[in-house]
């Protein structure tokens, strides 16, 4: 990347200093290659955007990504980036952060990358919080090997890999990312700039892993999978931390917590607002949110979005390097040190 570090001031506190920059910084000298309408331009709109917020130096951020369409995100951001091999991306994240910890990391993934083939790494990092945000932009379908099912494809998905029905049960992302013991997860939509920068930000803010999933319209060979989230608003359950959990043009609908542990939509005046569930964010076990994102496993009807789980847990980064310093005030560092001792053996010619 070239260099133009930006006009400079202190925070607040007159400590760090601040890097003044804007969108445009942020954009590349490369032709931005999507197919035309594709969501990824409007996810990429939106990053840019908010990275100026950060007050980071470009040379200080890093995009990774792996194998897809999003993957060509690092090819359009004025920072630092890898496009890595395919499902990988997380794994190559953990490193850098782990080894540079003045950085600030983003993957950009998809749900085939992130789900299929690099499903143990995305699981690992999250359970692991590493400091890292996880973008990850959800299709439904492989966008850049033409149009087979993915592992987030309906049941009975209808495609060149599949012409009779996919017979595979889909992930349902942000439960996998709360089973997994992620302390932040997010999900938001493509084309809503709004919301979605209000989740960058947050994400951002996040110490340790952050994940947040994107609905994104691929408009070539999975046309229209998410419009009854975002063409009929009040099919969208904006989750507000602290606030009953209602939606509908009125705010007529709610939901509510049942005796089993699911969660029921519900008539606003049949049950009262007093029975509505009220959406904690910051609830340590995560129970809540786990019930809130099984309402639509696939988006055809009412469906969460925002911040399901906020919470604060020791950062890998940290406790590595905690641990590193343990070591080297112990003696305990020393690479021949290491090598010769516990269980060693001599091996002696006959």
């Amino acid at each position: 990347m070239s260099e133009h570090p930006g006009d400079k001031s202190t925070n607040g506190n007159g400590e760090q200093p601040l890097v003044q920059l804007t969108a445009k910084d942020f954009k590349s000298d490369q032709e931005v290659r999507w197919c035309p309408g594709c969501g990824d331009y409007a996810i990429l709109a939106a990053v840019q955007s908010f990275m100026p917020e950060l007050g980071i130096a470009r040379e200080r951020i890093v995009f990774v990504s792996g194998i897809g369409c999003a993957a060509r995100f690092p090819y359009y951001m004025q920072t630092y980036g890898l496009h890595s091999i395919h499902g990988r991306a997380p794994a190559i994240a953990t490193g850098l952060s782990t080894s540079r910890p003045d950085l600030s990391v983003w993957v950009v993934t998809g749900d085939g990358d992130a789900l299929s083939i690099g499903g143990n790494h995305l699981i690992h990092v999250l359970r692991r919080n590493v400091n890292v945000k996880i973008l990850l932009v959800n299709t439904q379908i492989y966008g850049l090997t033409k149009g087979q099912y993915s592992p987030t494809s309906p049941l009975g998905t209808k495609n060149k890999s599949t012409p009779m029905g996919s017979l595979d049960w889909p992930f349902n992302p942000v439960s996998i990312a709360l089973g997994a013991e992620a302390t932040f997860v997010a999900r938001s939509i493509d084309t809503d700039k709004k919301h979605l920068t209000e989740v960058l930000r947050r994400a951002a803010n996040h110490p340790g892993t952050a994940f947040v999933e994107i609905y994104q319209n691929c408009n070539v060979y999975n046309d229209g999978a998410f419009d009854a989230v975002k063409e009929q608003t009040e099919n969208q359950i904006r989750l507000e931390h602290g606030q009953p959990v209602r939606f509908g043009a009125e705010g007529e609908k709610g939901v509510v917590l049942r005796s089993d542990g699911a969660c029921e939509l519900v008539d606003v005046a049949t049950v009262g607002e007093e029975a509505l569930l009220i959406h904690d964010e910051h609830q340590q076990e995560g129970s809540l949110a786990f019930a809130l994102s099984r309402i639509s496993h696939t988006p055809h009807g009412p469906t969460p979005i925002g911040i399901f789980r906020d919470v604060e847990r020791p950062v890998y980064d940290q406790l590595m390097a905690e641990q590193l310093e343990t070591a080297k005030a112990e003696g305990a560092g020393e690479l021949a040190g290491l090598l010769n001792s516990g269980d060693t053996w001599q091996i002696t010619k006959g």
